[in-house]
């Protein structure tokens, strides 16, 4: 398929008003005050924060497909304000490169600030492009840099071991990274996260906080508790249909077909539409498992596609995906349908 040849490629729904961001300026970036003297960045897809202080800014993560428009969006407001464009400290969400591959951007005398972990892996990593946090804490740290205040916490691993939240209490803001994109619902595997019970907890862990305003680290505009409640919602939608997909599988007739074919007979249990799946694969027993768990994710996604289309930007896109990796969560996470051999 040439690049200009879209015949071929699926329809999905419009987006819905609420998933689309201010427009970007000339540079491809957009920056906006959030309160006060904190400001937001994006490209449209990644989102990136910043505070002016006495003591110099404070940056929030460094995405490299903002690059070196963090610096610009800094300059511009720096120059608006009459205030110190100087970057002096630099807090990392967690350690992933698309947040903070932009790191090195900044001067090698820059604070960086982060969890344990998030140290540890970018040791192990070893990534110049993403200089390991020199400062760390373990549960709790609260910064006061220039006469403002940010608090780190860890709550547990959710989409990756280290992800933190970062709440900015005089300033109305809590941002977690890769959970929530306000507008949107999750990418593959509930936003490439490690931790599925972890992902499906943090939302609560910062709706425990006191804050009006979100940065969640993509899309284009910020969000609102609003935001984080609807999340919630979508995700509890898809863990119910998952149950109700796992309890409607009878086993039985697959154990008694495939008779010591232990795998064969686990495909059956996994997926109730698995004999009209595994019918055109004969003995092909992964494309046979293949068609069982992809029935499945679209027998337990289809009701929560139905109601999240014109709600959640890409509903009809992701939703099967990470409603197969919730399922499997909850099959292996949380021992649900589990059944013991009398």
């Amino acid at each position: 398929m040439s690049a200009t040849d879209t015949a071929t490629l699926p329809d999905y729904a419009p987006l819905p008003e609420s998933a689309v961001g201010p427009t970007l300026n000339e540079q491809g970036y957009y920056v906006g005050r959030v309160e006060r003297n904190l400001y937001y960045v994006t490209d449209g897809t990644y989102m990136s924060a910043f505070l002016t202080t006495s003591d110099g800014v404070v940056v929030l993560d460094a995405p490299p497909t903002l690059g070196n428009n963090i610096q610009r969006a800094i300059d511009e407001i720096a120059s608006a304000n009459g205030v110190s464009n100087k970057v002096n400290y630099l807090v990392y969400s967690h350690h992933h490169s698309d947040h903070v591959g932009a790191a090195s951007l900044f001067d090698k005398n820059v604070t960086r600030i982060g969890h344990e972990e998030t140290r540890t892996l970018l040791l192990r990593d070893d990534d110049p492009a993403r200089p390991p946090n020199e400062e760390t804490f373990q549960d709790k740290r609260t910064l006061e840099i220039g006469g403002e205040r940010i608090e780190l916490a860890w709550h547990g691993p959710n989409h990756s071991p280290d992800n933190i939240l970062i709440h900015l209490p005089d300033h109305d803001t809590m941002m977690l990274v890769d959970i929530v994109n306000p507008g949107w619902v999750p990418i593959y595997r509930s936003n490439l996260s490690e931790d599925i019970p972890g992902y499906i907890e943090a939302p609560a862990n910062a709706l425990a906080y006191s804050w009006k305003y979100f940065i969640g680290g993509h899309m284009g505009r910020l969000g609102t508790r609003d935001d984080l409640a609807l999340h919630q919602q979508y995700m509890a939608d898809i863990s119910e249909s998952s149950r109700n997909a796992i309890d409607t599988v009878d086993p039985t007739p697959y154990f008694v077909k495939y008779g010591e074919n232990f795998w064969a007979a686990l495909k059956g249990y996994l997926d109730e539409t698995a004999a009209t799946a595994a019918a055109p694969y004969g003995e092909n027993f992964w494309a046979a498992l293949k068609g069982y768990l992809d029935e499945t994710a679209a027998t337990a996604a289809a009701p929560v596609i139905e109601k999240y289309t014109g709600v959640l930007a890409a509903a009809d896109v992701f939703t099967e995906d990470v409603t197969f990796e919730v399922m499997q969560s909850i099959r292996l996470d949380l021992g649900y349908g589990a059944q013991v051999h009398p």
